[in-house]
């Protein structure tokens, strides 16, 4: 196999866990590993979800104070599509977001997001990041409290 192809092999690999490294800090609320995750001047597009858009730690901390009220999340991250070109990749994947928290009856309120990322990255000295995400939310199942209302 050439070098060319092995880099490849590899350039997918760490794109593909930076992906499910972003759902873990959004379940675990991992917020310092977002230096990880996105290049400095990386920017983050939730509008679809009724969230911010904007800088991504910005963007991050308002998704923080959206998940405050929701403890239980399962983020999951599948049908990943990579395409890189030299220093510089775009990638596509489905997400699945089961959120839940307590109701007051002893049982829980459950939604569940759906939809896709959409990523521009960039590989840096210290790997790859992404530079740029939209969020294209495309199901919202369940419904949320009486009077719930997502957080400016």
């Amino acid at each position: 196999m050439s070098e060319e192809a092995l880099q490849l092999i590899q350039d997918r690999i760490e794109i593909e866990e930076l992906m499910h490294l972003y759902a873990e800090m959004v379940d675990q609320r991992e917020w310092t590993q977002m230096d990880r995750i996105f290049a400095l001047e990386a920017t983050i597009d939730y509008a679809s979800t009724g969230g911010q858009s904007g800088p991504f730690r910005e963007t991050l901390a308002w998704l923080g104070r959206a998940l405050e009220s929701w403890p239980i999340n399962l983020h999951f991250i599948t049908n990943l599509v990579i395409e890189v070109d030299g220093d510089t990749a775009r990638s596509r994947c489905y997400f699945h977001a089961p959120m839940g928290r307590n109701a007051p009856d002893g049982g829980q309120y459950i939604i569940t997001n759906a939809g896709r990322y959409h990523d521009k990255l960039v590989r840096t000295a210290d790997g790859w990041r992404i530079v740029e995400r939209f969020c294209d939310q495309t199901i919202m199942q369940g419904n949320l409290p009486e009077g719930y209302e997502i957080p400016s």
